[in-house]
């Protein structure tokens, strides 16, 4: 069980929840405080919670994620090591997916309409060439009717 306290977070109360806790047997328990950078913890043993005395470094035997403490706040690491990303973080990364899939999305536009505009030049110049064979043996069906024999070399 994780909980982040609020402001609004009463001492009855999270006395409560923890009795509950210890009550049902819950493995694991940490309290963080994001105002005082504190993180509170225990573990179930013989009945009841029993504090760990050291968080910074603290692995969790069930989830074996790690709590670590900089200067900036608490930290929990992945069992191979890569940090948990906060929600701005998260954001910021779906934001630049968005990004990508956009950017991927009008280069396939663009690359389908090079390739439509291909296709129609290859067709006006297949249209030209029939058209000029048409005038070729046009040309040269005039050729032979005034006896010239078009095939010929002079």
């Amino acid at each position: 069980m994780f909980e982040i306290l609020s402001p609004g977070n009463r001492l009855a109360e999270m006395n409560r929840k923890f009795k509950f806790y210890e009550r049902y047997g819950v493995e694991e328990y940490y309290i963080y405080d994001p105002e005082r950078l504190d993180l509170a913890g225990w573990l179930h043993r013989d009945g009841e919670l029993a504090m760990i005395e050291e968080m910074s470094g603290w692995v969790s035997p069930r989830l074996q994620i790690s709590f670590e403490f900089p200067s900036t706040g608490l930290e929990l690491y992945y069992p191979d090591g890569r940090r948990f990303l906060t929600s701005v973080e998260l954001h910021q990364q779906a934001e630049a997916a968005q990004r990508q899939a956009e950017a991927a999305q009008r280069q396939a536009e663009a690359a389908q309409r090079q390739a439509q505009e291909s296709e129609q030049l290859a067709r006006r110049a297949e249209e030209e060439l029939a058209a000029e064979k048409v005038r070729s043996q046009r040309l040269a069906e005039q050729l032979k009717r005034l006896g010239i024999d078009p095939d010929s070399q002079v």
